[in-house]
């Protein structure tokens, strides 16, 4: 058994605030020298980057859905050997989706502390945070956390009413030096912030201002739980994967997955004209092709080498935004065609309003898989699906996947820990 102070920051829906509290407490504690874990709820690509800035080390992702209860448990425990604190981040409102951040919380026994955005509220703040309290009696609530408060007198009247156990542990201020940027996917990308070191520091600072007494970190338990390593299948084999501004969206335990088999991940930036490298399989994973694709479709070789890389008979997988940078045509949110690689048959176009959202679970020709959807843009191909995906939640999104020679291809953000030996019998032909 490992011990390890914990809290898990949810709040009553998204956009109140939890990314940005989370990156405070991490900053605030890592900058103190302190050894700080945090993790994100469900899947994210763009949060954990803040957070992995922030605490100084790498997010990982705990999802009942996608990863399961053991390997839940095996990366809480491994961080509970190391670190001094663990932060976990809710995904949307405490008690949304299935399974939601409380159901995480609950299975690990986390304490938990809501984010709410008082800045169109007084009084009422103490109802709703003792309604989030009182909702699911099996949860902790170790406290709750005021923010966008318009002064220190907002803030003492958000706090009336609380209950003793149910403490007020700070009131942030509303300041626009607190607010992060956002575009149609979530957050600007880490690495699009050149500012980022500074709003973290500014955030600690306000975190470290606005706290008050009572916040206790208790060591929490954690059942020691090690995963069995995956069998060597990809030990010899590079896989090359694509990795900046145009292509960022990485599960960390994807490239984790990927060295248990043994394989050699070589990462390398299509932005920077960096050319494809010596590899047997390669990865072109989600992003933004959509604000890069003058970029890439100025690079002097990369259509190219991909294009003698599948007529070698060599796996490419192509997910989301690796995919529309596969097509022969993509249409920007601006209404500006772009010609792309032209690997695969089709053309895709953003649209203004969300096209699919999801969790996913899907069956590839080796075995099923899990991931989630989450994009703008709508495909047209003459491609038929190999395969469709189906939503746990009953959700119409249901993301199809192509095979196109070598190239499979799919909207889905696969999970690779959810099936390592279908991932490997796929990077390994």
């Amino acid at each position: 058994m490992n011990h390890c102070a914990a809290l898990f920051i949810s709040a009553p829906a998204s956009g109140s605030g939890k990314t940005s509290v989370t990156a405070a407490i991490a900053r605030s504690h890592a900058r103190r020298g302190r050894h700080v874990r945090v993790f994100k709820t469900g899947p994210d690509f763009l949060d954990p980057g803040i957070l992995e800035r922030a605490s100084g080390r790498p997010v990982y992702q705990l999802d009942l859905f996608m990863g399961g209860f053991a390997h839940c448990q095996a990366l809480l425990a491994s961080a509970a050997r190391e670190a001094d604190l663990i932060l976990v981040e809710g995904v949307m409102g405490l008690f949304d989706g299935n399974p939601s951040s409380a159901d995480l919380a609950a299975a690990f026994g986390l304490p938990v502390v809501c984010v709410i955005d008082a800045s169109a509220m007084a009084q009422t703040f103490a109802a709703l945070a003792t309604g989030l309290a009182r909702f699911r009696l099996e949860l902790h609530h170790c406290g709750v956390i005021a923010n966008r408060v318009g002064s220190a007198t907002h803030g003492r009247m958000v706090g009336e009413g609380l209950p003793e156990d149910l403490p007020l542990i700070a009131a942030l201020p509303r300041e626009p030096r607190l607010i992060l940027p956002e575009r149609h996917l979530g957050l600007v990308q880490a690495t699009e912030l050149p500012d980022l070191e500074a709003r973290l520091d500014a955030w600690a600072d306000a975190w470290e201002a606005s706290l008050r007494p009572g916040l206790a970190f208790r060591p929490q338990a954690f059942e020691a739980n090690a995963e069995a390593a995956p069998a060597p299948l990809l030990r010899g084999r590079r896989i090359a994967i694509a990795r900046d501004a145009a292509f960022g969206f990485i599960y960390a335990a994807n490239v984790d997955t990927l060295k248990a088999l043994g394989a050699e991940p070589v990462f390398f930036s299509p932005l920077r004209h960096e050319p494809l490298p010596d590899c047997d399989a390669a990865w072109l994973p989600g992003g933004y092709p959509e604000l890069h694709a003058e970029a890439l479709g100025s690079h002097p070789t990369l259509a190219g080498a991909l294009q003698a890389h599948l007529q070698a008979g060599k796996p490419l997988l192509a997910e989301c935004g690796g995919m529309l940078a596969l097509l022969e045509e993509l249409t920007d949110a601006t209404g500006c065609a772009h010609r792309m690689a032209g690997l695969l048959p089709g053309r895709a176009r953003v649209q203004p309003r969300l096209a699919a959202l999801g969790l996913q679970a899907i069956a590839w020709p080796e075995g099923p898989l899990r991931g989630h959807s989450y994009h703008y843009s709508t495909l047209e191909t003459p491609l038929a699906p190999i395969a469709q995906a189906s939503n746990p939640n009953g959700g119409k999104t249901a993301e199809a996947l192509y095979q196109h020679g070598s190239l499979r291809a799919s909207y889905v953000h696969h999970y690779f820990p959810s099936n390592p030996e279908a991932v490997a019998a796929f990077f390994g032909t």
